[in-house]
């Protein structure tokens, strides 16, 4: 339940413009909630910005008062779906007369208290993109968008943009970088953003460190050890994998018939 300082403020002598700052607090970064309070806006002919804040997300729009309440019941019953919202607080603004609605760059004065989601499972469409043979991303192991990827185990600091995330080394290639750009794309300010040619590749490694394969061929490998359990000599032992992703380690153990 949204918290009563999300109360639209009354705004005496309505005119044909009036100008509202929200503070929304909660789960709202690394969710789309920005592109979607850009969308909004310009569904409802209104301008403004938008930005990311160290408390969560600050926003500013300017419109026909309708427009702006319209705005108000939105932000709630039609936000993103990962996104979670605690309190938002409005206040009234004078008008300024922006000519556009736009996401500015993100503010990083006052106390950090926003919420991170933990890295969120596939979603159909991403699922739908790494099976397809046609695609730029098929069986890209690092696959992701707004909706779906890492996220707690890749930020390095708030706010939550790309520089303040281990993917801050890797620079988009242009492909991605239209993505990331583009309003109406699925993957329009999504910071992990990357594909196989830009973006982290998997490799596979013997406990000597000696680099043995990478890639695609890297993950064959890998899949063949586990199921093969089967040492030099002819002599069946167990295999370890040892897996390391964006921010954790996992152990998989392959025995004759049995793979955990």
């Amino acid at each position: 339940m949204l918290d009563i300082t999300a109360e639209m403020p009354e705004i005496e002598n309505p005119a044909p413009q009036a100008r509202l700052h929200f503070k929304v607090l909660g789960c709202v970064q690394g969710v789309g909630f920005r592109p979607f309070v850009l969308n909004l806006a310009q569904s409802l002919d209104l301008c403004g910005w938008g930005s990311n804040s160290p408390q969560g997300v600050d926003i500013e729009v300017e419109g026909d008062p309708d427009h702006l309440a319209a705005f108000r019941r939105e932000l709630d019953t039609a936000r993103p779906a990962p996104a979670h919202i605690d309190r938002v607080e409005v206040s009234a603004q004078n008008p300024e007369g922006d000519p556009r609605f736009e996401i500015r760059p993100s503010a990083h004065n006052g106390r950090q208290s926003t919420l991170i989601l933990p890295d969120l499972a596939t979603c159909p469409q991403c699922l739908a993109e790494l099976w397809d043979p046609a695609g730029r991303r098929y069986r890209y192991p690092f696959i992701n968008c707004t909706h779906c990827g890492p996220r707690f185990t890749i930020i390095t600091g708030l706010p939550y943009d790309r520089p303040r995330t281990t993917m801050a080394g890797f620079q988009l290639c242009p492909e991605c970088r239209r993505e990331y750009e583009n309003p109406y794309d699925r993957r329009f300010h999504a910071q992990p953003v990357a594909c196989p040619a830009c973006g982290p590749h998997l490799s596979l490694w013997d406990p000597k460190g000696r680099l043995l394969c990478e890639r695609d061929a890297a993950l064959l490998a890998a899949a063949d050890e586990i199921r093969a359990g089967i040492g030099g000599g002819g002599r069946r032992e167990e295999r370890i994998l040892f897996l390391k992703a964006f921010g954790h380690r996992n152990r998989v153990f392959g025995t004759p018939g049995k793979t955990t």
